[in-house]
């Protein structure tokens, strides 16, 4: 199969590897790149936990003077691997998905332990700090990047991409989704798509692209990529 992955290349290049060596075709156009954010110093001593909705936030965080024994909670797998990655020790890992993070909090850190130090980019899709203040507990959220469009693609890979449409394409976030839309229909592209699955991490992040005429459409959570090689 023929694989296009949008993600930024050191979000999947090891999953580029992977599809490789399982004998597919991938091809990357990253729609979106990430930069980083000068935040104010932290005490990591006021916190007793810290909380992580992408890969992104710890790999822009200066994690040497932080405990690595402290309560750490990540979206999903791909958050967890960078964390231990870093250090990390005592994970709790949700299914890539805010709402149950939400929800792995509540069971496993009593807010009587500290206060959370909550990591994110610049633009987020839940209010998970607020939900959390509303619950009880004293949440600071600090912003280390932001996320910025790629806004042009090489005449030479709308080239190969029109001579060999992918059977397969994987967005990961709205934001993503919005970017990927805009160049679609920056260089004509939306209609080449009607043989090609689309994969979403999230319906919201579907969504977006609704407009778009699909084969099929799947959801899937982060960490089930290869699995969804097997269902199309």
């Amino acid at each position: 199969m023929h694989i296009l992955l949008t993600r930024p290349l050191d979000d999947c290049k090891e999953m580029i590897l992977r599809f490789k060596s399982l004998g597919h075709k991938v091809s990357h156009l990253p729609v979106i790149k990430i930069q980083n954010i000068n935040y104010d110093k932290i005490n990591i001593n006021e916190f007793g936990g810290i909380i992580f909705t992408s890969a992104n936030a710890i790999k822009n965080l200066n994690t040497s003077d932080i405990n690595k024994k402290i309560n750490c909670f990540c979206v999903g797998s791909s958050t967890e691997n960078v964390a231990k990655q870093n250090g990390f020790q005592n994970i709790f890992c949700a299914e890539g998905n805010v709402n149950n993070l939400k929800e792995v909090i509540l069971q496993n850190f009593d807010k009587r332990s500290g206060n959370l130090l909550y990591v994110s980019g610049e633009i987020v899709f839940s209010n998970l700090d607020k939900d959390l203040i509303s619950e009880g507990y004293t949440v600071k959220r600090i912003i280390n990047y932001t996320v910025l469009p790629i806004e042009q693609i090489s005449e030479e890979f709308i080239k190969d991409l029109k001579s060999s449409i992918p059977d397969m394409v994987y967005v990961y976030s709205e934001n993503s989704a919005r970017n990927y839309l805009n160049l679609l229909k920056k260089y004509n592209l939306l209609d080449y798509w009607m043989d090609t699955n689309l994969m979403c991490l999230g319906e919201k992040t579907s969504s977006v692209l609704n407009e778009i005429k699909w084969k099929k459409i799947f959801l899937f959570n982060s960490g089930e990529e290869e699995f969804l090689l097997y269902k199309i």
